[in-house]
């Protein structure tokens, strides 16, 4: 009898469940249109989430005003004709702060998450690819950096480069690293112990085509979910940094600096502390809720119960 050739051991492509086999199964296109738009938590997160994006997109060609500009005969206006939602201490229009702002907490939120979601995926899945002492070291290593949060990392680099925007978001980027470090790890760990992975390893497949071929696309819905979610926790972040002076600096817009300066002002101006506040608690529930619909609508699980 002979003996199984390795050719014989070849498992068909269409048999490995790669991304795009990962997504089908929750089904076509349509279908998740249809079960999206039948979920609460992901429409008024995709709304909110929407219109924090078009603001941004808006003031980069409108603003009522010029944010930029100061003018003290019209400082402290109530709300009104001319000034929708009133004027700050230094005659500027709030609104168009609120617009400019906007574009700022997107900038931080896109580049720190990003910084994060390269960096900590890789890792992640090196560790997971690799194993033994490179696992360890690189999860110790998530360890350590997760003794310095965000402002305590920004606090660090206001000491030595001073604080501005650049700053704040290398701080905010380090401090997402391990996060998608450790989710990455969990993620891949637990594809490699399917069947479909030990059918690639039987082939022949290296652990780097392995992980590239059929680990990395069947955890992409996992790093979407916890890249929304991570951004709205860089967008707070920005603003607890720029409410204490080490991000957004002046001129540039932005709600957490609005914030701080309205807390002298709450007796005389309490709207000057009203408006950036719900616009920070829109961006973030806008963004929670469309992370949370997004772990329902791409879990596989969950999905087929709907």
């Amino acid at each position: 009898m002979n003996e199984p050739t390795p050719a014989s051991l070849t498992v068909p492509a269409a048999s490995l469940p790669t991304g795009s086999d990962a997504l089908a199964v929750a089904g076509p296109a349509p279908s998740f249109l249809r079960r999206a738009t039948r979920h609460p938590s992901f429409v008024i997160g995709a709304v909110l989430t929407a219109l924090l994006l078009a603001a941004a997109a808006l003031s980069l060609v409108w603003t009522p005003w010029s944010p930029y500009e100061v003018r003290m005969d019209v400082a402290l206006q109530a709300p009104s004709l001319q000034h929708w939602l009133g004027t700050d201490a230094f005659g500027r229009d709030v609104v168009s702060l609120l617009l400019v702002g906007a574009r700022a907490s997107i900038l931080v939120g896109l580049i720190a998450v990003g910084i994060g979601l390269v960096i900590g995926t890789a890792l992640g899945l090196l560790a997971s690819a690799r194993r033994g002492w490179v696992e360890e070291g690189i999860m110790r290593l998530s360890d350590f950096t997760f003794a310095f949060p965000a402002i305590l990392s920004a606090i660090m680099l206001t000491a030595v480069f001073g604080p501005g925007l650049v700053n704040a978001i290398i701080a905010i980027g380090i401090y997402n690293i391990p996060t998608f470090a450790r989710i990455t790890r969990a993620s891949a760990n637990a594809v490699w112990s399917r069947e479909f992975v030990l059918a690639a390893r039987a082939c022949g497949k290296g652990p780097w085509s392995i992980t590239l071929e059929h680990v990395l696309p069947n955890i992409v819905s996992v790093l979407v979910v916890q890249a929304t979610i991570r951004f709205a926790i860089a967008i707070l972040a920005e603003a607890a940094l720029s409410y204490l002076g080490l991000g957004t600096q002046p001129p540039q817009p932005s709600w957490g600096r609005m914030l701080a300066e309205a807390q002298s002002l709450m007796f005389q101006a309490p709207f000057l502390a009203v408006f950036p506040g719900v616009a920070i608690v829109l961006a973030v529930l806008g963004l929670n809720l469309l992370g949370d619909g997004l772990r329902d609508l791409l879990d596989p699980r969950l999905a087929r119960k709907r």
